[in-house]
C-alpha cells in the first residue's frame, strides 16, 4: 500500500479536519478534475477517482476511525467503485440523486445521460353542451387531433435502411459546454437543435420528425350538475411522441349555452315569470317550464309583484353529489298597458269598491303621509309665534 497516498493529503485537510471542511475540499476537487470537464484527461480523471475515494474513506465515521487506526488496511486498502458509482456519490454530494443532480444542471456536467421515459404533451379541447344537458349524466362523443408517433418509421425518423448518427458537434449530448472562466455554461447544440443526432435519410411521412398528427375519437363521460367553465381530465388520450413514453392527458372545458329564460346561479335555476294583477290578486295554479319538463306552480291570493316561489329539487344535480339545486321563480305582476271599453267599465267599478276597502300597505303609507304633513304645520306654527 505505499504507492497510494494519504487520505487527509489527496483532500487536502487537517487530520482533525471537521466534515463539512472534508466535504467542502472534496466538492473543490471535484469541479476541478470532473470528466466532463477534463475530456480524455487520463490523469485528471485519476485524481478524480483518487479524491472520490478519499471522500468515500473519510466521509464514513466508522471507515475514518479504522482509517486513523490502522492506514489503508484498515480499510481493505482498495476502492473498487466504477464510474458510475463515482458518479452517483458525485451527484449526492451536491444536492441531487443518481446522475441527475443540481449541480448538473447548472454546469452542464451529465447532459446526456437518460432520464427514462417522458410524458407527452397534454392537450385541450371545448365541449358544448345546451343550457339543460348538465341535468344528468351525459356522454359525448369527440375529435381530437393529437401528435403520435410516426407508423412509417415507428419514431426513428429515419426512411427504411438508414439510422440517426451522433451530431458530431454535441456527441450525441444535444448540448455543448461553453467555458466562462471557472464555469461550464451548457447551451443546446446549434448543429442539431439539441436532438443529438443527424438524419441523412429522413421518413418521407413525417419529414423526419418522427411523429404524425392523427384525429382520434373519443367518448367523454360528462357528469350531471357539471358548470360552465369546468373541465374534464380524460387520462392517458394526449400526445405520445416516443414509443416508449407515458402519454399526456386530454383535458375538455365545458361550454354552457345561454338559455332564452332560464339563468343559472350555483345549483339553483331562475326564471322570470310574469302574470297578470288578476292572478297576483286572486291567485292561479299555472304550468311553467323547468329543466326536467313542465311542473305545476301554485300562485297564491294576494302575490306581489317581486316575490319568490320555489320548486324544491327542480336545480341541477350537484357535481360532488350533495342533492339538487331549487327552481326560483322571480313574479312580475304585468300591467296592461290599452285595456277595452268593457274592461276600463268593470275596473272603474272596482275602483269604487277600492275606496271602501283600503289595503293594509295603502293605508300605512297614507297614515304616514298625514303624520308627517301634521307635525311639518307645527313646526311652522312655532316658527310663526
Amino acid at each position: 500500500m505505499a504507492d497510494k497516498r494519504d487520505y487527509y493529503e489527496v483532500l487536502g485537510v487537517e487530520k482533525n479536519a471537521s466534515s463539512d471542511q472534508i466535504k467542502s475540499a472534496y466538492r473543490k476537487l471535484a469541479l476541478k478534475y470532473h470528466p466532463d470537464k477534463n475530456p480524455g484527461d487520463k490523469e485528471a480523471e485519476a485524481k478524480f477517482k483518487e479524491a472520490a475515494e478519499a471522500y468515500e474513506v473519510l466521509s464514513d465515521s466508522d471507515k475514518r476511525a479504522r482509517y486513523d487506526r490502522y492506514g489503508h488496511e484498515g480499510v481493505g486498502g482498495s476502492y473498487s467503485a466504477n464510474m458510475n458509482d463515482i458518479f452517483a456519490h458525485f451527484g449526492n454530494i451536491f444536492g441531487g440523486g443518481g446522475g441527475g443532480s443540481i449541480f448538473d444542471d447548472i454546469f452542464g456536467f451529465g447532459g446526456g445521460r437518460s432520464r427514462g421515459p417522458q410524458k407527452g404533451a397534454d392537450i385541450r379541447c371545448t365541449i358544448e353542451l345546451e343550457f339543460e344537458e348538465p341535468a344528468k349524466t351525459t356522454e359525448k362523443t369527440i375529435n381530437v387531433q393529437r401528435r403520435e408517433v410516426c407508423s412509417s418509421c415507428h419514431g426513428s425518423c429515419c426512411s427504411d435502411g438508414s439510422k440517426k448518427t451522433n451530431c458530431p458537434r454535441c456527441q450525441g449530448r444535444g448540448v455543448i459546454l461553453q467555458q466562462q472562466g471557472f464555469f461550464s455554461i451548457q447551451q443546446t447544440c446549434p448543429s442539431c437543435r439539441g436532438k443529438g443526432f443527424k438524419i441523412d435519410n429522413p421518413c418521407k411521412k413525417c419529414q423526419g420528425k418522427g411523429y404524425e398528427i392523427v384525429t382520434k375519437t373519443i367518448s367523454v363521460k360528462v357528469p350531471a350538475g357539471i358548470s360552465d367553465g369546468m373541465q374534464i381530465r380524460v387520462a392517458g388520450e394526449g400526445e405520445k411522441l416516443q414509443n416508449d413514453a407515458i402519454r399526456g392527458d386530454l383535458y375538455c372545458e365545458i361550454d354552457i349555452k345561454s338559455h332564452p329564460y332560464f339563468i343559472r346561479k350555483n345549483d339553483n335555476v331562475i326564471l322570470g315569470l310574469p302574470i297578470t294583477f288578476t292572478q297576483a290578486i286572486l291567485g292561479a295554479k299555472i304550468d311553467i317550464p323547468t329543466i326536467y319538463g313542465t311542473n305545476t306552480l301554485t300562485i297564491p291570493a294576494g302575490t306581489q309583484n317581486g316575490d319568490i316561489l320555489k320548486l324544491s329539487g327542480k336545480g341541477f344535480p350537484n357535481v360532488s353529489g350533495r342533492g339538487k339545486g331549487d327552481q326560483v321563480v322571480q313574479i312580475v305582476v304585468e300591467i296592461p298597458k290599452g285595456i277595452t271599453k268593457d274592461q276600463r267599465k268593470f275596473l272603474e267599478e272596482f275602483a269604487k269598491l277600492e275606496k271602501d276597502s283600503m289595503t293594509p300597505l295603502r293605508k300605512n303609507f297614507w297614515e304616514t303621509v298625514k303624520k308627517e304633513e301634521a307635525k311639518k304645520a307645527k313646526e311652522q306654527e312655532k316658527e310663526k309665534k
